[in-house]
C-alpha cells in the first residue's frame, strides 16, 4: 500500500448557522436555526422549544404542471418514534401511514399557509415537517406551523407571510401559551390559533361548555403571540439572502380582456338567479345555461384556456352571488341571513344497532349508529409520545352518492379525519366517565345527503344516537356552521350555511355546544382585517342558532333513555383484592378462560390503584351472575364447613385418587379409599375428568392444609361391612400405611 505525503485530507467545516430567538416568557425560548441541515431543499430550519425539535424543509417545482388552477401544496408532518427513544408498535418496526394526530396537525399547517400563497403560483410545493427529538414535555404539532412558516421565508418561493401558529390553553383560570402535555389534560379550555402580524386566520379547539367571551380573549392573547413570532420569522428571513428576491414564474395566462368580456355577459345573469329561491340542483343547470350562453358570444383563440374560462365563470358568479347577499340579506336558497334551514330527526331507525339516529337539515343528512362495547373494545394509541387508549370514538364518513357524484370508494381521507375529529371533540366534553360510564363507545356516521355542515349534521346526529342507546351524556350538543361575506366595509354574517355559501363566502366558522356553553369549534377566514366586534357578532348569532337547533333535536328526543337497548350489552364492575387478581385469571389464563367459556360472559382485568378492577360484559343477566358468582368465590373464597355436602368438577386424576374442586379455587382430595364401601383398585373406573361429583368434606390434612372429601360416607353401607385393620408395617399392598377395609360377602355365619 502506497501513502502519498504532499496529499492531505482538506477539514471539512460545519457551515455557519443562522439563529434567532423567540421568548415565550417563564424561562422558555424557542429557537430557530437555518443554513445547516438540509441545505438542498428550497428551504430548511430546525425549531426547538426544551429537547423537542422540530426538522422543518419546504421544496416547490419552478414549473406548473398542465391544466390546473390550484395550488398543488402538500403538507406532511411526522413525529417520528427515535425521538422519543421508541420502537414502532407492530409488526414492521418502522413508521407506515400518518396516524389521526400526525393528519390532523397536517391540516392545521395547510389550513394556515395555504391562503398566503399567490393566487396564480401553481407549482408542486412540499412541506415535510418531521420531529427529530422529543422531550415528552413539549408537544411537536404546538410548532409545526411555525416551522413550516420559517422555512418558507428562507426561501425563495412567493409567499405572503409570515404566519405561525400557537396553542392556547386556560389550566386553573390562566392562559397559558403553548403548554405542556400535562397542562393541557388539565386544560378546560384548549385552542390552536393561527394568524399573521395583523390578522387571525384559523381557529381550532375544544372546550369544556365555556362562554364565547372567553373564546375571544383566549385568541386575543394568541394572537399577542403570534405577532413576535412572525416578527423573528421575518428577521430570520432578512439574514438569509436567497431569500431577498423571489423567484419569478409564470403559471397563469391571464387575460384581462376575456376576463372583461365574461364579466359584463354574465354578471347581472348570476345576480338574477340569485335573487330567485331556488333548490341546489335547479341553481346549478341556471348556473351552467348562463356559462353555455356566454361561451356561444366567445371565439375559438378565446375559449383555449379552460383554466382561465373556469376562474373567470367563477368569479363573475361569486360577485353576483354575493352582492345579493351584502345588497339585499337575501341568500341563495330564499332565507333570511339568520334564518336556519327546516330539520327534522328520528331515533331508534336502526333495530339492530346499539342506538341510531337520523338527523337533516335541509339537503344535508347524517344517520348515526352506536356500538357499545367493553374495555377489550378501547382503541389503542401508539404514537412517538404517547401510548394509552381511548374509550370514545367517532368515524366520519362522507360517501360520493351524498353529493350525486360516482368515485372510487376508499378509505378516509384527511378531510373526513379532520370533520369527524371536530365532531368527536364536540361530544367529548358530555360523555360520562368512571362508574358512570362503563362503556367503550363508537359512533359511525354516515353523511347521506350533503349541501353544507356535514360535520355538525354528525355532531347533531350523534347526540341524538348516544342519547337513543341509553348513554346518560351531561347535556345535548348540537352544532352550526356559519359564514361571513364582506366587500371591506359591509359585512353580512350567514346562519347554516350551504355549500356555495361555503365556497363563496370569506369565513366559514363551525361552533358546538350545549346550552350552557362552547364544547368546539373551527374556523378559517379567507379575507384579512377581520376585526373582534365581527367575530363577537358571529359567535352570538351562531349561539342563537345553535339554541334554535337544539330545540328541534329536543322534539325528537329531550332526554337520554332510562335503559339500554334490549340487545346491548350489559357491564357490571368490581374491585377485587390485588392479591386475587393472579388467582381469577389462573395458569396461562385458564381459570378466566374457563369461567368466560362455561358463564358466555366476557371479563377483563385491570390493576388500578392497588386493586383489581374486574369488569364483567354479557348481554344476558343470567351470565353475568354466573360469571360475578365465580369470580367473588375465588377472589374472596368462602370457607368449607367440615360434614357439609358439596358437588364439584373433578380435575386431576392420580393412582391414589382425585382432586375435586370444592368451590372456586378451592379444591379438596377425594382418596382413593373414599370412593366406595367396596375396594375400588383404579380411580378411573368410579370417576372421570371434568365430572360432577356430589361429595361430603370429612376434615383437613394437617400437614398439607387440603380439605379431605368422601364420596361413600353419601353412600348406604352395605349391611355386613367390616372395617379392616391397618396393615402391618411393611405392608405396602394397598399404599403403605392406609388404614386397610373390607367387604366381604362371607355368606351365613357358623357358630
Amino acid at each position: 500500500m502506497m501513502f502519498r505525503e504532499d496529499v492531505k485530507e482538506e477539514k471539512k467545516m460545519k457551515p455557519q448557522a443562522i439563529i434567532k430567538t423567540i421568548d415565550m416568557g417563564d424561562g422558555n425560548v424557542i429557537t430557530i436555526e437555518t443554513g445547516v441541515l438540509a441545505k438542498q431543499a428550497d428551504g430548511a430550519v430546525t425549531v426547538r422549544l426544551g429537547d423537542t425539535i422540530l426538522l422543518a424543509t419546504v421544496v416547490s417545482t419552478k414549473e406548473a404542471r398542465d391544466g390546473i388552477d390550484f395550488l398543488p401544496l402538500t403538507v406532511e408532518y411526522r413525529e417520528k418514534f427515535s425521538a422519543a427513544g421508541r420502537f414502532p408498535g407492530g409488526f414492521f418496526k418502522r413508521e407506515a401511514r400518518l396516524s389521526d394526530h400526525e393528519t390532523l396537525t397536517c391540516r392545521l399547517v395547510d389550513r394556515a399557509i395555504r391562503p398566503l400563497f399567490p393566487d396564480d403560483f401553481h407549482g408542486d410545493t412540499q412541506v415535510v415537517i418531521s420531529m427529530m427529538s422529543s422531550d415528552k414535555k413539549n408537544p411537536g404539532d404546538s410548532l409545526a406551523c411555525l416551522a413550516a412558516s420559517a422555512c418558507i421565508a428562507v426561501s425563495d418561493i412567493p409567499f405572503d407571510g409570515p404566519v405561525s401558529e400557537v396553542r392556547v390553553a386556560r389550566v386553573d383560570g390562566k392562559f397559558m401559551i403553548n403548554p405542556t402535555v400535562a397542562d393541557i389534560e388539565r386544560a378546560d379550555i384548549e385552542m390552536v390559533v393561527a394568524g399573521n402580524g395583523t390578522d387571525i386566520m384559523m381557529v381550532e379547539g375544544e372546550m369544556k361548555e365555556v362562554q364565547e367571551s372567553d373564546m375571544i380573549e383566549a385568541i386575543k392573547l394568541a394572537h399577542e403571540a403570534i405577532k413576535n413570532q412572525c416578527r423573528v420569522i421575518k428577521e430570520l428571513g432578512e439574514a438569509v439572502a436567497k431569500s431577498h428576491v423571489k423567484r419569478t414564474y409564470s403559471h397563469e395566462n391571464a387575460n384581462a380582456d376575456l376576463e372583461k368580456k365574461i364579466m359584463d355577459f354574465c354578471y347581472q345573469k348570476y345576480y338574477d338567479v340569485a335573487m330567485e329561491a331556488s333548490a341546489k340542483e335547479v341553481r346549478a343547470d341556471k348556473f351552467k345555461a348562463i356559462k353555455e350562453e356566454c361561451m356561444a358570444t366567445l371565439t375559438d383563440e378565446e375559449k383555449t384556456d379552460n383554466v382561465m374560462l373556469a376562474r373567470y365563470f367563477k368569479k363573475a358568479m361569486k360577485k353576483g352571488v354575493r352582492n345579493v347577499v351584502l345588497d339585499h340579506g337575501k341568500r341563495l336558497d330564499g332565507r333570511k341571513t339568520d334564518q336556519i334551514r327546516p330539520i327534522w330527526g328520528e331515533v331508534d331507525v336502526l333495530p339492530g344497532t346499539h342506538g341510531s339516529a337520523i338527523f337533516t337539515r335541509g339537503e344535508t343528512q347524517a344517520i348515526n349508529a352506536v356500538t357499545l362495547g367493553s374495555s377489550m373494545d378501547e382503541q389503542t394509541v401508539d404514537l412517538a409520545t404517547k401510548k394509552g387508549s381511548d374509550s370514545f370514538m367517532l368515524h366520519y364518513n362522507f360517501p360520493s352518492f351524498s353529493t350525486g357524484e360516482a368515485r372510487p370508494m376508499r378509505g378516509p381521507g384527511r378531510r373526513e379525519i379532520g370533520h369527524g375529529n371536530l365532531a368527536l371533540r364536540a361530544l367529548k366534553p358530555v360523555i360520562p366517565t368512571g362508574t358512570e360510564n362503563p362503556y367503550t363507545i363508537r359512533l359511525n356516521c354516515d353523511i347521506l345527503e350533503s349541501n353544507g355542515s356535514s360535520s355538525m349534521a354528525t355532531v347533531c346526529s350523534g347526540t341524538l344516537a348516544l342519547m337513543d342507546a341509553g348513554i346518560k351524556i351531561k347535556a345535548p350538543v348540537s352544532g352550526i356552521a356559519m359564514g361571513m361575506i364582506s366587500d371591506g366595509t359591509r359585512h353580512a354574517i350567514l346562519s347554516d350555511i350551504l355549500g356555495d355559501e361555503d365556497f363563496l363566502g370569506d369565513m366559514d366558522f363551525k361552533i358546538c355546544g350545549t346550552a350552557k356553553g362552547v364544547t368546539a369549534t373551527q374556523m378559517d377566514m379567507k379575507v384579512d382585517g377581520l376585526p373582534y366586534e365581527v367575530l363577537a357578532q358571529a359567535l352570538e348569532q351562531a349561539r342563537v342558532g345553535r339554541l334554535h337547533i337544539l330545540g328541534e333535536m329536543n322534539k325528537v328526543l329531550d332526554a337520554p333513555r332510562a335503559d339500554y337497548k334490549e340487545h346491548a350489552p350489559r357491564i357490571i364492575t368490581i374491585t377485587i383484592p390485588k392479591e386475587s387478581i393472579g388467582a381469577v385469571i389462573g395458569p396461562g389464563g385458564r381459570v378466566i378462560q374457563e369461567i368466560q367459556a362455561e358463564t358466555g360472559a366476557h371479563i377483563s382485568i385491570d390493576e388500578v390503584d392497588g386493586m383489581g378492577h374486574v369488569e364483567i360484559m354479557s348481554e344476558n343477566k343470567a351470565s353475568i351472575d354466573a360469571a360475578l358468582a365465580r369470580v367473588n368465590a375465588i377472589a374472596n373464597p368462602p370457607q368449607a364447613e367440615v360434614g357439609a355436602t358439596y358437588k364439584g368438577k373433578v380435575k386431576t386424576i392420580m393412582p391414589y385418587g382425585a382432586f375435586v374442586e370444592v368451590m372456586p379455587g378451592v379444591d379438596g382430595l377425594l382418596h382413593v379409599s373414599e370412593l366406595d364401601w367396596k375396594r375400588v383398585d383404579r380411580v378411573e373406573d368410579i370417576l372421570k375428568e371434568g365430572e360432577i361429583v356430589e361429595f361430603q368434606v370429612t376434615g383437613k390434612d394437617p400437614r398439607s392444609g387440603k380439605l379431605k372429601l368422601s364420596r361413600r360416607v353419601l353412600m348406604p353401607k352395605p349391611e355386613g361391612y367390616v372395617e379392616r385393620e391397618p396393615a402391618m408395617e411393611g405392608d405396602d399392598r394397598r399404599g403403605g400405611d392406609r388404614p386397610r377395609r373390607e367387604f366381604r360377602d362371607r355368606g351365613p355365619r357358623r357358630d
